[in-house]
Order: C-alpha cells, then sequence, then structure tokens
C-alpha cells in the first residue's frame, strides 16, 4: 500500500485557492469511461456515494473559516494498492472500488483522524474520495488507486487539521497535537490486513521499504537478514512437502505393483485351477471310456464260451 501527500503546486494541487481544479481532475477519466459504457463511480464521502462534484467544491471551498489568503485549504491524498492487495479487494472493478470505499471509511479515515492525537473520530474529518481506475503512466494491469480532498479544517469548520506539520503529539505552546505520518501509515496497511484478510510479506510491508530507504545501515543488515531467515524458513517446508509428495509418489507406485503382482498371481492361479480341472477332467472321460471298452470285450468273451 503505497500512500502519499501530494505536495502543493501552482497547478492541479495549488490548495491554496479553490478545489476546483483538483475536482475537475478528480474526474477527467469518467467521460471516456461513460462512452465506452464502463462502469465509473462518483464522489463519496463517509457516509453517501455518487456526490455531485459542484457539492463538493462549494463544501470544500466555504470550509475555511479563520484562514489566511495563502494558507492551505485542503490536502490530496492519493491511496494506491498494490496489485497483490488489489487481487485481495476483489474480482471486478466494482467490486475493487466498493471495497477501496469500505477501506477508506472504516480503516484510512478513522486512522487520520485519530493521528491528530487531538481526540477527533472519523465523523470529525470532512473529505470526498473520488476512484481512479486507470494510470496511463504505469505497466501495471491493476491501476485502481483513490484521490482523497480532504479539508484543513473540520466538521465544525473551528479546528486546524494539517498531516503536512512536523509536530506529533506537543503538549504545550501555540501547536498542540501534531501528526504522526509513519505511525499512518503503519496502521493504515495493518488495518488492510486485517480488513481484507491479506496476509502480507515482510519484504512488502511499510517497514520494511522505509527502514530500507531511510534506516541505518546496521537496521537495513537487520532487516535483510529476517527476511533471507523467513523465506528460508517457508522454502524448507514447502521442499519437504515436495519431498512427501515424492515419497508418496514411490509409494503409489510400489503398492500399484503389488497389486499388480498380487492380480497376476492370483489369475495366475486360478487359470492354472481351471486348466488343472480341464484335466482332472479329461482323465476322468478316459478312463471310463477304457472301463467300457473292458466290459464290452468280458461281455463278447462270456458269449462265445457259451457257444462251445
Amino acid at each position: 500500500m503505497h500512500i502519499d501527500f501530494a505536495p502543493p503546486s501552482k497547478g492541479t494541487y495549488n490548495n491554496a485557492g479553490s478545489s476546483r481544479q483538483l475536482a475537475n481532475y478528480c474526474e477527467h477519466e469518467d467521460l471516456e469511461r461513460m462512452e465506452k459504457g464502463i462502469y465509473t463511480d462518483g464522489f463519496f464521502n463517509l457516509t453517501y456515494d455518487n456526490i455531485y462534484k459542484s457539492k463538493v467544491i462549494k463544501d470544500i471551498d466555504s470550509n475555511i473559516g479563520q484562514l489566511l489568503k495563502t494558507d492551505a485549504k485542503f490536502f490530496a491524498i492519493h491511496v494506491n494498492p498494490s496489485k497483490n492487495e488489489l487481487r485481495a479487494m476483489g474480482n471486478t472493478e466494482q467490486e475493487k472500488a466498493e471495497a477501496m470505499k469500505r477501506y477508506i471509511r472504516e480503516v484510512f479515515i478513522p486512522e487520520y483522524a485519530k493521528n491528530f492525537n487531538k481526540g477527533l473520530s472519523e465523523a470529525d474529518i470532512k473529505f470526498y474520495g473520488k476512484i481512479h481506475f486507470d494510470r496511463s503512466r504505469s505497466d501495471n494491469e491493476l491501476n485502481m488507486h483513490c484521490h482523497l480532498i480532504v479539508s484543513r479544517k473540520d466538521q465544525t469548520n473551528k479546528k486546524k487539521l494539517s498531516p503536512l506539520t512536523n509536530h506529533k503529539n506537543t503538549k504545550q505552546g501555540t501547536v498542540t497535537g501534531g501528526f504522526d505520518r509513519v505511525n499512518l501509515f503503519q496502521q493504515a496497511e495493518q488495518g488492510f490486513d486485517k480488513l481484507f484478510g491479506y496476509y502480507r510479506q515482510q519484504s512488502e510491508s511499510f517497514e520494511y521499504h522505509n527502514t530500507m530507504k531511510n534506516g541505518s545501515t546496521s537496521e537495513q543488515l537487520k532487516l535483510q537478514e529476517q527476511n533471507f531467515t523467513g523465506e528460508k524458513k517457508k522454502e524448507i517446508p514447502q521442499s519437504c512437502e515436495k519431498e512427501n509428495m515424492i515419497s508418496c509418489n514411490l509409494d503409489s507406485k510400489q503398492d500399484n505393483k503389488h497389486a499388480y503382482n498380487q492380480y497376476n498371481n492370483s489369475s495366475g492361479d486360478s487359470l492354472l485351477s481351471i486348466f488343472s480341472q480341464g484335466d482332472g477332467n479329461n482323465y476322468d472321460a478316459t478312463r471310463a471310456e477304457n472301463l467300457q471298452v473292458q466290459k464290452r470285450k468280458k461281455k463278447k468273451r462270456i458269449k462265445n464260451q457259451r457257444r462251445f
């Protein structure tokens, strides 16, 4: 899961003024998909789907109480699942889109609110989301991702909330609370795994990539060793399984050979028994015929003796 906060710019991500440019960009692929008769999904928030763009712009642009002209009025956040994560979210685009909205509502926004350390919940965050299904600069077939437009102010238009602050959990001073982005990424990742029953390899976790990018050499070596050990442990059961399969196949072949020999032996015994019975019958028939011949000869002798 890759989550990033788009840096403010003079173009689409200019967050010092109206949210209109960003809202327009979020709808850029809808017209093309509708012309092709392909499924599209409108803006959504915590409770509603298919919200009109005009409603989004008006709601974000009017929630700017006590902000200066040059202050950020909103923030753009990208939520990009990996291809493996997308496979865990459903089979069709519509299933994946519904799963994404569920993830944003039940996991990401609640964790986003908690990380300000101000006792906020998901109901305090004013946001709108838009799902994109294509990414022209990517070679990945599974390109679905989500754009979030999140107001700088909470729902009451009283509290300023900035996820780009360098404060994390300040107790005193002008700025209290803060925002822990690292904790957000970790909690959002764990929440995804729990929500979709996703088994995450260590090499695809935020902790692994963050350590390999920002950790010390010793931390990187330690993590690589753990990852290598974990993969070796997985290979052992797999190799054992293969050996067991080979053993089973050999045993099966031996059993089949034994059964085949038994069948041949039993068949041979049966055939031998049949031939033996046939020889016995021939023997009895020959003996009976000899006896009949002897009887006829004996009768003939007696008749001849009587004549004399």
